[in-house]
């Protein structure tokens, strides 16, 4: 066995079994032309070799990270172009994964970490795009004009440590520039109770709020997403905001055995305990009003007031309610079936819900996000999970300042959802703000109104004294 460097590019049809399903003497024959005609010369004129082949891919080597990235942005760019006579979801698309590594030949074949970087590498990427790892992106990036989309760090199967990746895709938007905060902040991670090692961060300074977790987010990628990085920016310009990925998601341990409130509860303990925070607002949207509610109840006086944004006391199965149950049955299929699918019917599912009122890219960026922050079954177990909450017997019990704000179309959680979570709360001030969205989108009304609200609310009870 012999161990030198190289550039290890690995390959991927998306959605291969749907495809022979459908069609599998045409796919085969579609992929056998594609293969003569692009991606073998492309190789071969790059100084790669094939290592080895499946049904669905392949594995190359090159001895330049710039001559892979050449080769597999010059085949996914023809890609384009190969398949438009075929129907969206029938089109063969690839996924790329490229990384420079050390890598273990054993004659024909290569083994070793490299190797699994790319690998993982490529199940990021998007349907007819590329990801690379740092050290390729730092390789190439002086003498490579394309643009590639700095998808932050990431955490992937069987890889202890944080992989930064970056993105290339066909139809690459311009650079999203990133909040001047976003460079101040530094990742740290912490234990919770059961040994998960969750991720967590805090950047500006002011009124300390801590941020109780969403459906999916990643502390990281969230600064270059439109949704989150104003929000995020405008609620650390007055405050000290720290905030961290559930398991299950993000850059905290995926393969976890156990996604729970009483562990969601325990990893919020662990940050607060990391973070040295001693007494802060909490900030809870959606289902992180839930968490919020049931953290505060078990420490009220680590908690100085509330802030829920589009939150909710009962999850979809809670609400008797047979529109929701169809919604959720629904919503099973397009986790099983759609996630990371070229299909869009499936990529618009959620986002055209979480932000109907919002432009496709905003859309679009919302769908990524949830695609990279965790997997299909670690994504549906939290929905699950959600599904299943029921803390208005809790909330009743919250003797905390509370400020609740729902915007009016949420056809995420209805608002009537917000108003009797508002009603279980005693004293609870509660907000309506116009729009459809499920949050607020920068350059929206109601994102200019719940800031003012919220950064007073903040304000006046961050030195309420303890008796």
């Amino acid at each position: 066995m012999e161990r030198r460097l190289a550039a290890v590019l690995v390959a991927d049809m998306v959605g291969y079994s749907r495809l022979m399903e459908h069609d599998e003497g045409g796919v085969l024959e579609r992929q056998k032309t594609h293969r003569l005609q692009l991606i073998d010369p492309a190789i071969s004129r790059h100084r790669g070799r094939i290592v080895k082949t499946t049904g669905d891919g392949m594995l190359a080597e090159f001895s330049s990270a710039q001559d892979a990235v050449r080769c597999a942005i010059g085949i996914q760019s023809e890609m384009t172009h190969r398949e438009t006579e075929m129907k969206e979801q029938q089109r063969i698309k690839y996924r790329v994964g490229i990384n420079l590594g050390d890598v273990v030949f054993d004659e024909d074949d290569i083994f070793g970490d490299g190797v699994n970087v790319a690998a993982r590498l490529e199940g990021l990427a998007e349907p007819g795009g590329v990801c690379i790892s740092d050290i390729v992106h730092q390789a190439v990036n002086d003498q490579n004009q394309r643009f590639f989309r700095d998808m932050g760090g990431q955490r992937v199967k069987n890889i202890s440590r944080t992989i930064r990746v970056w993105q290339w895709t066909p139809d690459a938007p311009d650079e999203r520039t990133k909040p001047e905060l976003a460079l101040q902040q530094h990742v740290q991670y912490c234990c919770s109770e059961d040994g998960t090692k969750i991720a967590w961060a805090d950047v500006g300074e002011g009124p300390p709020v801590f941020k109780a977790p969403n459906y999916l987010n990643h502390i990281e990628y969230e600064w270059g997403n439109p949704i989150w990085g104003p929000f995020l920016a405008e609620f650390a310009r007055a405050n000290r905001l720290v905030r961290f990925d559930q398991r299950g998601n993000g850059l905290s341990d995926w393969d976890v055995d156990t996604i729970s409130f009483d562990a969601m509860t325990q990893d919020m303990e662990a940050v607060v305990a990391a973070s040295g925070l001693d007494r802060f607002a909490l900030f809870g949207v959606s289902q992180g009003a839930g968490f919020s509610i049931r953290y505060a109840a078990k420490h009220p006086n680590r908690v100085s007031c509330l802030v829920l944004l589009g939150g909710f006391g009962r999850g979809e199965a809670k609400r008797n309610n047979p529109e929701h149950d169809a919604f959720w049955k629904t919503a099973r299929v397009m986790f099983r079936e759609g996630w990371g699918s070229t299909n869009p019917v499936y990529r618009q599912f959620f986002a055209s819900g979480f932000a109907p009122d919002a432009t496709k890219d905003i859309r679009d960026s919302f769908d990524e996000l949830q695609r990279i922050s965790s997997s299909p079954q670690n994504a549906m177990r939290i929905k699950e999970m959600n599904g299943q909450m029921d803390i208005l017997e809790i909330a009743e019990q919250i003797d905390i300042p509370t400020l609740i704000l729902h915007i009016e179309g949420d056809q995420v959680v209805p608002i009537e959802e917000g108003i009797l979570l508002a009603r279980a709360i005693p004293g609870a001030r509660f907000i309506k703000l116009s729009g459809n969205n499920h949050v607020a989108l920068e350059g929206e009304p109601c994102f200019n109104l719940f800031f003012e609200e919220v950064h007073a609310f903040i304000a006046e009870h961050a030195n309420v004294p303890v008796f």
